[in-house]
């Protein structure tokens, strides 16, 4: 089978993958800065301690095609303001390598991460979008996310003047 027809595989990291995804998260940082929060000088600086504590505090995903990692994606459970309470989960750090963006690799991380969710309880998947990418926008629209009233500033590499809009995915619901 070539690389183009192999399908999309998902599984989810245990703890004995930590330096895997440590090298995927550092690629990512490096070809795609502007879309994370950290920089990869910052996380190339982290001990091998920190990086196996991240695979344990939360599950982490990696799409592969014919044996090559080309996506990942992370799911942690989704802060609000103390005192407030949710049953949420939260989609971050989501990244698809260029050449595969738009072939379902991002649906498939979201898809995997969404059966987490629902697997470990919680009610609802918030992932938050630069209101200014609408490509973003209409990914997360098109797998059945709405906008909620939740911005923030946008994090990360020259995002100065950038906002972020949490969407949020009901989960137990057929999507099609």
């Amino acid at each position: 089978m070539s690389e183009s027809t192999d399908p999309i595989t998902v599984r989810r990291l245990g703890e004995a993958d930590w330096q895997e995804f440590r090298r995927v998260r550092l690629y990512a940082l490096e070809e795609s800065p502007e879309a994370f929060s950290a920089t990869r000088a910052e996380e190339e600086a982290s001990d091998d301690a920190s990086w196996l504590e991240r695979v344990r505090r939360s599950p982490r995903f990696l799409a592969e095609r014919g044996g090559t990692v080309v996506g990942m994606a992370s799911l942690g459970r989704y802060e609000v303001a103390e005192g407030e309470s949710d049953n949420s989960g939260e989609i971050y750090g989501l990244w698809v390598t260029p050449a595969l963006r738009g072939t379902g690799v991002a649906t498939a991380l979201v898809n995997a991460a969404s059966r987490q969710a629902g697997d470990d309880g919680r009610s609802h998947i918030v992932y938050w979008v630069s209101t200014s990418n609408g490509r973003a926008v209409a990914f997360a629209s098109g797998l059945g996310f709405r906008p909620t009233d939740s911005r923030r500033p946008m994090r990360g590499v020259g995002h100065a003047d950038e906002e972020e809009i949490a969407m949020t995915l009901p989960l137990g619901l057929d999507r099609g």
